[in-house]
């Protein structure tokens, strides 16, 4: 470990804990103290981590709850990549400690991935590297396909996915793509077209994934996807592990119902074994998708612009959560609140909106709440896009995406101190809103209102909302559907416009509900939707 300098002692002290290109320290500059550790041993971390005002990271070093209570006057973590899954953000938060990341970094790299798992599949690149290797020449068993003329799907058309489009255009291929939450102006700008999931899925010659993993895409490429493909099909997923279903894709090769696949993210990681392994049509790779020079470099280069940016008491574009200085105190509390809106509004609505107004009323509007209008963005497009959302790219996914978004402060509140509804219109013209407060000295966040049905119920990690015509006995079907399935609830409302008119329960529950729960809770009660969010992801 790299002791200090005690001519630099007046200087912030910038820790880098696992080995960064020179030109992340280039980046940082001259004003700060720069030590260095060996992250992954744990005793060197937790004692050189004590006096420091910032860590830099890659994925070996783990700041946890321990790390950040060993440490006296850390103020940012920066992970140089784009997973947090090393860093404990919520301990980080209430410690009041910065956590960045580089959200973009690796766009490129994995866009570029995704490709080459393209191309090697269309032409059995690698099992026809191995048997030449291995003194075998196997010129006609191993002829491919050309991509000119052929038609890929692209599933999920955000950055990378937009990426991805402009290079296989290149390629003379015929570009289609599913994204709920994009508009068909977006799509046209990319020269792609958007279809219906089953048709991207009929149509395809090629099927490439870019979500993010979510509980709706948990699986999307599964069994019943999988008997839509046609049988010359190749998938390639180089999102995230479990998007598409190992199992059932394994199962599709074996019964040649498709051609060949390019696997780069596994369900679970480290991935050594796998079905998908005993095939020559299958290429496969160890999360490879952020593994160029190029992207280690951009992502060390842009936390440490974030650490300068923190440490200066500014805005930070990348910041993951909210701990500074230029946030009014009053303010700070609504920001969590106001992002987990902007998820709800997304689960409730399943599209983003042409036109959203947050509005903002009671005492709370003496204070700049702007920040608010990027914390509902930022909630918005959480569960919609692949890459990671931050205050500063939220506001550019909504212009892609075709949303005019509006903050309206009003200093009146009839029911709360203060409320926060996010109120947005449709492509089809319906209109969602939801609306929430923070109550008493605990700040206790809470949903008080949805789709003009009022209610008062605490945000949970997991919340259910059902819609249906209000009748008796549908409170007690939906607790004998959930109790069967061992999902215990911790809470429940129900709201109605007029007796026997249309209802509204919201259930929050202490585990996710699984989706073949939720389907028979729609037929047993008739539900008109069903809908959840779950924030512990």
């Amino acid at each position: 470990m790299t002791k200090p300098d005690a001519a630099n002692a007046a200087k912030p002290v910038v820790l880098i804990a696992e080995e960064l290109s020179p030109a992340t320290v280039d980046a940082l500059g001259p004003d700060f103290e720069i030590r260095r550790c060996d992250g992954a041993n744990r005793q060197e971390l937790l004692a050189a981590i004590v006096d420091v005002d910032a860590v830099l990271i890659r994925s070996a070093t783990k700041i946890d709850q321990e790390a950040l209570g060993a440490a006296t006057r850390l103020k940012v973590v920066a992970r140089a990549g784009v997973g947090l899954d090393n860093v404990d953000v919520k301990a980080a938060t209430i410690a009041g400690v910065m956590v960045v990341n580089a959200p973009t970094s690796n766009i490129t790299s994995a866009a570029e991935l995704a490709i080459g798992l393209l191309l090697a599949t269309a032409r059995n690149i690698a099992p026809a590297n191995q048997a030449l290797k291995g003194g075998q020449w196997k010129r006609s068993q191993y002829s491919g396909v050309e991509l000119l003329d052929k038609t890929v799907g692209i599933v999920g058309l955000g950055r990378i996915g937009g990426l991805i489009a402009e290079r296989l255009a290149g390629f003379g291929m015929k570009i289609i793509a599913y994204d709920p939450y994009l508009s068909a102006a977006r799509a046209g700008q990319l020269g792609v077209q958007l279809v219906s999931l089953d048709d991207l899925l009929r149509w395809s010659d090629f099927i490439t994934v870019h979500l993010p993993k979510t509980p709706e895409t948990l699986g999307l490429i599964g069994e019943e996807a999988l008997k839509l493909v046609k049988p010359s099909v190749r998938i390639i997923n180089a999102a995230r592990g479990g998007i598409v279903d190992e199992e059932a894709l394994a199962i599709a090769l074996k019964e040649g119902r498709v051609a060949g696949a390019g696997i780069d993210v596994w369900v679970k990681e480290p991935c050594t074994q796998s079905p998908l392994f005993d095939f020559e049509s299958v290429v496969v790779t160890p999360h490879l998708g952020a593994s160029t020079g190029e992207a280690q470099e951009k992502a060390g280069v842009s936390v440490a612009r974030s650490v300068r940016l923190a440490l200066a008491g500014e805005l930070v574009p990348d910041a993951v959560n909210v701990s500074s200085g230029f946030i009014a105190e009053e303010v700070r509390p609504g920001i969590a609140l106001v992002e987990k809106l902007g998820r709800i509004y997304t689960a409730l609505a399943g599209a983003v909106p042409v036109q959203l107004d947050i509005e903002v009323r009671g005492e709370i509007t003496e204070f700049d709440v702007s920040v608010w209008k990027l914390s509902a963005l930022k909630g918005l497009f959480q569960d919609v896009v692949e890459e990671s959302v931050t205050y500063v790219n939220a506001p550019l996914l909504a212009q892609e995406r075709g949303c005019e978004v509006r903050l309206l402060t009003d200093p009146k509140s009839l029911d709360f101190r203060n409320v926060t509804t996010l109120r947005g219109t449709l492509p089809d013209g319906s209109v969602v809103s939801v609306s929430g407060t923070l109550t008493g000295p605990r700040m206790i966040e809470k949903v008080v209102a949805v789709n003009g049905f009022d209610l008062e119920v605490p945000v949970s990690e997991h919340i259910a909302f059902l819609t249906y015509v209000d009748r008796p006995g549908v409170v007690g079907a939906v607790g004998r559907v959930l109790g069967e399935a061992g999902t215990n609830i911790a809470g429940m409302q129900v709201a109605r416009d007029a007796a026997g008119g249309h209802a509204l329960m919201v259930l929050t529950v202490d585990s996710r509900i699984p989706p073949a729960v939720l389907n028979e809770i729609s037929q047993e009660i008739g539900a008109q939707t069903v809908r959840v969010a779950d924030f512990d992801s």
